[in-house]
């Protein structure tokens, strides 16, 4: 993306995207019919001194990236309007784009349309391509892409053609040593052939190719002449990009197509080890100083698009969009601002100093204390609600309703997860008025508190199998330590027993599953390993932490499973036996 960022790290991206992103190719006509109502898109000036021209006009870029669906164009198309948005850019031009262009088109509002490469997304994403010796590859698109440029080159809505998105930084998941830099300069060379064609089937729009790192540009200045102006995606390190151009040598302006606040690639941990999520506040000059640092390359940088108007309120939605769930946030706010939008009078309620009771310990599925300052700036009755996220903790990224209480102005007792691990909590704040603030802190989820002695650690275990690729074995599950797991085989039944050295007698029993838990299992005694009586049963299980309040006496205490709660086998991290 820029110099300061870590390559091998993935940025978030929406569900909404990757489907414009991949959306499938179909035939298409050979041409629409021209109309005079096409634009005529120019790079002028020379260098040190180009300008961006419709229609003979001067033109700067004040966008932001697409995320509604195109069915709600119309929906959004006018806000955009008043926000003083005169571009959006797309990562994906197909047959459905013809809604969103035309829609951009009657609002004023231009479309830098993009066309999706392999492996696009940066790095983690897309497929992996050879560019050196796939040509049917390189035929295929070549052709689709000439098709898409020839029936929509004559909508007014299309600003540019844009080919590519973080393929050059993405090869890097694909190959390594001299086979990555040979992929490089086959990919760049391809996109040279892939602006010959447009420039041949529509010379009326610039073409560009966006990158995640200002680390692709001396490939495309030595292998894509064609291209008539760069592009990058950029956040933290959106300033120097200026001086990168300056040292690079540069003959062509260039455009940010994406941009705003620091991502999660480059801001520092917090004190659980993950990602320190900036506040709303500081997200919104986030986007006041990428924007002061685009115009402020003049005669260079031609604007840009910033990152991102979309409505998702999963993870990455949160920490980057403008309008989650359709709300307008602080950020929105700025960008509107920065653009010279119409003004607004009613603007989000403010969320500051929010704070998590004991977050690094807290008990699962045991209630914990949110607190933070929250002012309305108009004074609006403020709703709440809480959601948390497990992305780092479980790996789904999806915000989650929490069952929370208000217990004051801006304190709340949230109930934490079930599941180990760090977790991300939320506070949504609406005014009513069509705003919110967003707020969240991270926590970590631990197993909640036994008293008495754990008569099961360090003693032996066996099981009716288990796992050795990884070393998932029994013992695992009673070394105190919550890092290591058992794991079974991947069917019905399956068992795990503790031998406590002599009959001892217990009042509580803890398991901390991982991910791959039972649904249906028992808990049982047995003095002699032979002859077993359950103590505990359920068909109800979910996951997590099973705190139980199980009394019972025995030498061996075994957990029977029966019913699988996923597709792979039963894991504990442990299997805790509490007693005097």
């Amino acid at each position: 993306m820029h110099p300061a960022r870590s390559p091998g790290r993935p940025r978030p991206r929406f569900a909404a995207l990757v489907a414009l992103m991949v959306a499938a190719f179909v035939t298409v006509p050979l041409a629409s019919p021209a109309t005079a109502a096409g634009s005529v898109v120019k790079v002028t000036g020379s260098q040190g001194n180009w300008q961006l021209q419709v229609n003979g006009a001067p033109y700067v870029i004040k966008g932001v990236t697409w995320g509604p669906a195109i069915s709600d164009a119309e929906r959004y198309m006018p806000d955009l309007a008043s926000m003083g948005v005169n571009t959006i850019r797309t990562w994906g031009t197909d047959g459905t784009s013809k809604p969103l262009l035309d829609s951009a088109a009657a609002h004023g509002v231009k479309v830098i349309a993009g066309f999706w490469l392999q492996p696009g997304g940066g790095p983690g994403s897309g497929g992996c391509v050879d560019y050196v010796t796939d040509s049917g590859y390189k035929t295929n698109m070549l052709n689709e892409i000439g098709n898409w440029v020839t029936t929509y080159r004559d909508n007014p809505g299309v600003l540019m053609w844009n080919v590519g998105n973080e393929s050059v930084l993405g090869m890097q998941n694909c190959f390594s040593g001299t086979a990555l830099e040979n992929e490089r300069k086959a990919y760049t060379s391809f996109v040279n052939d892939v602006a010959v064609k447009i420039h041949g089937i529509d010379p009326n729009h610039p073409v560009t190719s966006t990158d995640a790192w200002t680390g692709a540009w001396p490939y495309y200045k030595a292998n894509a002449p064609a291209l008539d102006l760069y592009a990058v995606n950029s956040y933290n390190g959106v300033c120097a990009v200026r001086q990168t151009w300056i040292d690079g040598g540069y003959t062509k302006p260039y455009i940010i197509t994406e941009t705003g606040p620091p991502g999660e690639w480059e801001v520092a941990n917090d004190a659980n080890g993950v990602p320190a999520e900036p506040t709303d506040q500081a997200k919104a000059a986030g986007y006041t100083n990428a924007w002061n640092c685009v115009t402020g390359h003049h005669g260079v940088a031609l604007g840009a698009t910033m990152f991102h108007y979309g409505t998702e309120q999963d993870f990455g939605g949160v920490w980057f969009n403008l309008i989650p769930g359709g709300l307008k946030r602080l950020s929105y706010y700025t960008v509107r601002q920065a653009y010279g939008g119409s003004a607004l009078a009613n603007t989000p309620p403010v969320i500051s100093n929010m704070a998590v009771g004991n977050a690094s310990s807290v008990a699962a599925g045991q209630p914990f204390d949110v607190t933070a300052s929250v002012q309305d700036p108009q004074n609006d009755p403020i709703s709440y609600t809480i959601k948390v996220s497990g992305k780092y903790a479980t790996g789904d990224a999806t915000l989650n309703d929490a069952a929370f209480t208000q217990t004051g102005n801006g304190t709340f007792r949230v109930t934490a997860p079930q599941q180990l691990g760090v977790w991300k909590v939320y506070i949504f704040a609406q005014d009513g008025k069509g705003n919110v603030g967003i707020e969240t802190k991270s926590f970590r989820v631990v197993p909640p508190p036994v008293g008495g002695t754990n008569l099961a650690r360090g003693r032996p275990a066996t099981a009716s199998s288990y796992q050795p690729y990884q070393n998932l074995v029994p013992g695992n599950a009673t070394d105190g330590d919550l890092t290591t797991r058992w794991a079974s085989d991947w069917s019905d039944p399956q068992w795990i027993q503790v031998d406590l050295g002599s009959v001892r007698s217990f009042g509580h029993v803890q398991l901390v599953w991982e991910s791959a838990y039972a649904k249906a299992y028992t808990i049982q005694t047995s003095d002699n390993g032979t002859d077993w009586r359950t103590a505990y049963s359920t068909t109800t299980g979910d996951g997590g932490v099973d705190d139980l309040a199980v009394g019972g006496s025995g030498r061996y205490v075994r957990v029977n499973g029966t019913q699988r709660g996923t597709g792979y086998g039963y894991s504990l991290y442990e299997l805790g036996v509490y007693g005097s």
